[in-house]
């Protein structure tokens, strides 16, 4: 399998930490120049955007937008291309969580949860395709859940998200199958991020459990390998996808859950 991105650019959203940062690092370690977007200190992210660029050798950039705003959406796009000069890879993970009863779910963070992560993934994909068109061309993976595949109490407009990310994934598939242009979406279990560990830590003050019983506890109820996914393991399933070998997955939601939805 040729792993090699020389010559490759990739925008990659959310992905100043966790999941997102996962994929930029197998991105940029197989020579692709990289543009980050994210939230976080200037400083450490300045160090991190450093530190890439020494482990790959290529251009890694930086971009703030705000991906719950359509404008910035595509404007991300359009900056990448002119910092590195195309966008062939576009990794569409930005995302955030809120828990709650559908009958108390602040109507504010439905909307929040579907900007961010359903329709920021619309805007970039919107903005990219035509240059992946040009140049004959492209990935698009879409970084969805097993929340996209099956449900869970309490997560009613992440899992309405993710599903629907998952049915975007299918169309952009079907409306590029005749090119060498392909989109696919990784549906990652529990996975340690700062987004889960905010709901470990919210677990463990609610059943007054220590931080250790509530992740034992998170991962006993789906994920049967009791076992968190990693970072570097998303990142390295990312990588394939972009080489000649995924070259005819096209549409594919690909689990990387411990179990949780062969069961």
């Amino acid at each position: 399998m040729d792993a090699t991105l020389k010559g490759r650019a990739a925008v990659v959203t959310g992905s100043t930490s966790g999941i997102g940062l996962g994929v930029a690092t197998a991105l940029a370690r197989a020579g692709a120049k990289v543009m980050l977007n994210g939230f976080g200190e200037p400083k450490e992210i300045d160090a991190l955007r450093r530190r890439l660029e020494q482990e790959g050798g290529e251009t890694v950039a930086y971009h703030p937008a705000d991906l719950s705003k359509p404008a910035q959406a595509a404007q991300l796009i359009e900056d990448a291309e002119g910092a590195l000069g195309r966008v062939d890879i576009l990794v569409n993970n930005a995302g955030v969580q809120h828990v709650s009863p559908i009958e108390s779910f602040p109507p504010e963070k439905w909307d929040l949860i579907l900007a961010l992560n359903l329709s920021s993934s619309f805007h970039t994909i919107r903005a990219a395709l035509p240059g992946m068109r040009r140049r004959g061309w492209g990935r698009v993976i879409n970084i969805a859940s097993s929340h996209g595949l099956v449900a869970s109490v309490d997560k009613a407009a992440y899992v309405a998200a993710k599903h629907g990310l998952i049915g975007l994934t299918k169309v952009v598939a079907l409306e590029t199958a005749r090119t060498a242009i392909t989109c696919n979406a990784i549906c990652p279990g529990w996975v340690l991020t700062p987004l889960v560990q905010a709901q470990i830590d919210a677990l463990a003050a609610r059943e007054k459990l220590s931080v250790e019983e509530a992740k034992a506890r998170l991962l006993g109820e789906k994920q049967p390998s009791l076992e968190f996914a990693t970072p570097e393991q998303i990142g390295g399933l990312a990588l394939f996808l972009c080489t000649e070998a995924a070259a005819q997955m096209r549409g594919a939601s690909l689990s990387i859950d411990g179990g949780w939805t062969a069961q």
